[in-house]
């Protein structure tokens, strides 16, 4: 029986996997997160370890795991990995698995989401109905821009891309994608600026390593529309949020729609106060049937791994 540390509450039956195999869980009843110091206690006493994104799995854990002699596993419940140093899990002998796949139609329910509420003028427009700013309809009040036909362009194409790039077909938007190496699929470019200028509509799907960091900053913000839309619900230092705000202050961008910030759960003050700006809290695959499957599938990789077989969510540095 291996013992199993899970760092946050996860919903209800999403551990339902490890205590079927009878492994020992060991959970806190109530969400407070894990210090530092107390992730590495958990993995110097642990054979796996089932985390969040938020927990900070660097090198000082892991090698509390390789001190304790018996952490095999890290099992991240998100598809994202940026909050684990992989390839220092590779080099211990640790495997990491994260849930591709379970999460990608609701992420990109999210994404289109942001991209009608943001170019209509949603959160501005519902803001000043429950202040009792809206005095009545005006013709000229609230004017967004259509999404209906626009052009799209996604930046990082896989699952959730083409998912959202599904859902703009029904818009009749025109689908444009950029990634670094030819997908093969109509509408590819590999000139990330040339489809910032073109797009109506740039949506972020990208996962954050060191060459995405800032991959939309000031310099690619100004090359984009003064009626464009900028969405992202990828990761939040994609985008250098200062020059985001700054752009829509300024009125050099429409709008944002924005669920993901570079300093969770902190965000840019300046942002904050932006005008078209459609800000969520991180809830691109916040529904319970796929929170509760990204549960099972970190569970299963973390039971897999266990077992000694190889599961097929095991991520490579």
């Amino acid at each position: 029986m291996a013992r199993v540390v899970v760092t946050r509450r996860l919903p209800d039956g999403g551990l339902d996997p490890l205590v079927a195999a009878g492994h020992e869980v060991v959970a806190r009843d109530d969400d407070t997160p894990f210090t530092h110091d107390e992730l590495c206690a958990a993995a110097r006493e642990s054979d796996a370890i089932v985390c969040l994104l938020t927990d900070r799995i660097d090198a000082d854990v892991l090698d509390a795991g390789v001190a304790g002699g018996r952490l095999r596993v890290v099992a991240n419940v998100a598809v994202g990995y940026d909050n684990i140093d992989v390839r220092a899990a590779a080099e211990r002998g640790i495997a990491v698995t994260n849930t591709p796949g379970v999460l990608d139609e609701t992420t990109a329910d999210l994404a289109f989401l942001l991209i009608l509420g943001a170019a209509r003028l949603a959160s501005d427009a519902e803001r000043d109905l429950r202040t009792g700013v809206w005095d009545g309809w005006e013709i000229t009040e609230y004017l967004g821009v259509d999404v209906h036909g626009a052009t799209l362009g996604i930046v990082g194409f896989g699952r959730i891309g083409q998912a959202v790039a599904r859902r703009a077909s029904g818009f009749g938007m025109q689908v444009r994608h950029h990634t670094r190496r030819d997908t093969g699929i109509p509408g590819w470019t590999d000139d990330l600026d040339g489809l910032c200028a073109a797009s109506d509509f740039v949506s972020l799907h990208t996962p954050l390593t060191d060459e995405t960091r800032h991959l939309i900053d000031a310099r690619r913000l100004a090359l984009m529309k003064p009626t464009a839309v900028l969405v992202n619900t990828a990761r939040g230092p994609v985008v250098d949020e200062a020059a985001l705000a700054d752009a829509l202050h300024e009125g050099r961008l429409f709008a944002a729609g924005i669920d993901v910030y570079e300093r969770e759960p902190e965000v840019h003050p300046r942002l904050l106060t932006a005008p078209r700006a459609m800000l969520l809290p991180h809830l691109g695959s916040a529904s319970v049937a796929t929170r509760v499957r990204m549960a099972h599938l970190a569970c299963e990789g973390a039971l897999a791994v266990l077992a000694g077989t190889t599961p097929p969510n095991l991520v490579h540095p």
